[in-house]
């Protein structure tokens, strides 16, 4: 009976303690062929839909790209919890989740951007962060160094999403809010993770 809230909050990624599983760590092969990569693939190709169609709207305001764009982020954690449940963990399923993450993140500034939904400015800032981060994460795994979420990081993405969602729907002061509430902790979670890969490529054993 002890093991069930602990078993409960590890399904649902609450408690991420103790090791990786070793088939994410670098150097293990892909393993593409799994239930949670197929959710992943599914949320990666529904992202150039969402573009067509919020593009193709006259204000960036239609019920199926936003829609389809809270389907695309709602979805973030089903893969994870497939893998929990299933035991099927794999490498690429380590790497698909944040870029899929991040490029639904700037498909939602772009959007907004074209139609002025947001703040261009802040929106600005928002793809500039999730650019880069994508361009550290692939030096990192060059260097065989894998950037860590940490929990800012992964809190942040949500009041991010939610504001370019809302944005999307209806003009609300809420969505404005929310951003900079977001890019605020993305902010912080990017220099804990410039501090982190730092220190990692300092480390004699990154090298090996």
């Amino acid at each position: 009976m002890a093991r069930a809230p602990d078993s409960t909050r590890r399904l649902l990624g609450i408690d991420r303690s103790g090791p990786r599983p070793p088939e994410t760590l670098p150097g293990q092969p892909l393993n593409p062929w799994t239930i949670p990569n197929l959710i992943g693939f599914v949320r990666l190709a529904l992202i150039p839909v969402f573009l067509i169609l919020g593009l193709r709207s006259g204000d960036g305001r239609t019920a199926g790209a936003s829609a389809l764009y809270a389907v695309i982020g709602g979805s973030d954690y089903l893969d994870g919890i497939a893998a929990r449940l299933t035991g099927q963990y794999s490498r690429l399923g380590t790497l698909l989740d944040p870029v899929t993450d991040r490029l639904l993140v700037i498909s939602g500034v772009v959007v907004c951007w074209k139609f002025e939904l947001l703040p261009r400015w802040a929106l600005g800032i928002l793809a500039a962060r999730e650019l880069a981060t994508l361009i550290v994460s692939q030096v990192g795994l060059r260097r065989g160094v894998d950037v860590e979420i940490n929990w800012i990081g992964r809190l942040g993405v949500w009041p991010t999403m939610f504001s370019l969602f809302l944005a999307m729907v209806s003009v609300t002061w809420v969505a404005e809010a929310l951003l900079y509430f977001g890019l605020a902790m993305t902010l912080v979670a990017t220099a804990a993770y410039v501090r982190d890969g730092i220190a990692a490529l300092r480390r004699p054993s990154s090298s090996a």
